[in-house]
């Protein structure tokens, strides 16, 4: 003898699946924005708007104009 799905089943089913959703939608987005919140800080903190060296490559001239003095 089996068991059938009566109407009250689908409905509690279909409010916790509605729910489950909300959930994985709503836990989704929350992380998703923390996590882009920490790469924006680790780039603000890693890079304050210049370069900390500007380095030359043999027979170049500084970014700054000033002639290469070779030693």
């Amino acid at each position: 003898m089996g068991t059938s799905l009566t109407p009250e089943f689908w409905r509690q089913f279909a409010v916790l699946l509605v729910i489950a959703m909300a959930v994985t939608f709503v836990l989704s987005a929350a992380l998703d924005a923390l996590y882009l919140r920490r790469q924006q800080r680790r780039a603000e903190r890693s890079s304050p708007g210049t370069p900390p060296a500007a380095t030359t490559t043999p027979g170049t001239r500084p970014a700054a104009g000033r002639p290469l003095v070779k030693s």
